[in-house]
């Protein structure tokens, strides 16, 4: 479990650094709290921001879920491929979002991966009637 610890302070402080450029953003593109928008650089890296939070609802109980049920490794390296894809991510979109592709599959396809694989252990556990 350690490395699954790694790697959620990892998105964590991740996800800082893209606050922390949202914030950056704002006082190099003039654009003053609470405006949501106003530079195209600023939108794209707010949204960069945004979406990252909205992935780590998904990626982080998944990592936690498969870490204690199937293997702390793997659920660990899903979750370095997620860190790759959202770092590929970030730089993509706020130079051009036409170009996230790679760094959005990246980010999703662990998430999937976790779910199916998942929900296949639970219903073999039920199968088996491991789950009372």
């Amino acid at each position: 479990m350690p490395y699954v610890v790694i790697v959620t302070i990892l998105a964590l402080i991740q996800v800082t650094y893209f606050g922390l450029m949202v914030g950056r953003a704002r006082g190099k593109y003039g654009v003053h709290a609470p405006a949501m928008s106003g530079h195209e650089v600023f939108d794209r890296t707010f949204r960069v921001h945004l979406n990252t939070i909205e992935q780590l609802v998904m990626i982080l109980p998944l990592m936690w879920i498969f870490a204690h049920f199937v293997s702390p490794l793997y659920a660990a390296g899903f979750g370095v491929v997620y860190l790759i894809g959202r770092a590929i991510y970030s730089i993509t979109y706020v130079k051009d979002p036409k170009s996230r592709s790679l760094g959005f599959l990246l980010t999703v396809l662990p998430s999937f991966a976790m779910m199916i694989w998942l929900l296949i252990w639970a219903i073999g556990a039920i199968a088996k009637g491991a789950a009372r």
